[in-house]
């Protein structure tokens, strides 16, 4: 059983800032990438960053210079840094991580938090 449960969405002015963290889990899983994605009504789920077990990064171009990804491989937490927002970051942002119990990772997914960004 994995389990991922996020926190830190809220409600914030344009310019300002949110960090989003993700907590993996789940007894003999390990956990390979882990990355955030977001959604608006009507659109489909985009990837905003994503960080492997070794730390490399990808950002999504639209949040490149403005988000940083982190992690923590001994707690399996992975934090997402977001300043300069803007209206348009508006979203539910998931968070999903690949787990793998012997050789095939699997993805899974939190709930989802919503961020919004007034103007």
């Amino acid at each position: 059983q994995v389990n991922i449960a996020e926190s830190g969405g809220g409600l914030v002015q344009a310019g300002g800032s949110l960090r989003l963290s993700c907590a993996a889990s789940g007894s003999g899983f390990r956990f390979d990438a882990i990355g955030w994605y977001r959604q608006t009504p009507g659109k489909q789920r985009e990837l905003v960053a994503q960080i492997s077990g070794s730390g490399s990064t990808n950002y999504a171009d639209f949040v490149k210079g403005r988000f940083t990804i982190s992690r923590d491989n001994s707690k399996n937490t992975v934090d997402l840094q977001m300043n300069s927002l803007s209206p348009e970051d508006t979203a539910v942002y998931y968070c999903k991580a690949d787990a793998r119990y012997q050789w095939t990772p699997r993805p899974y997914w939190g709930q989802g938090t919503q961020v919004t960004v007034s103007s």
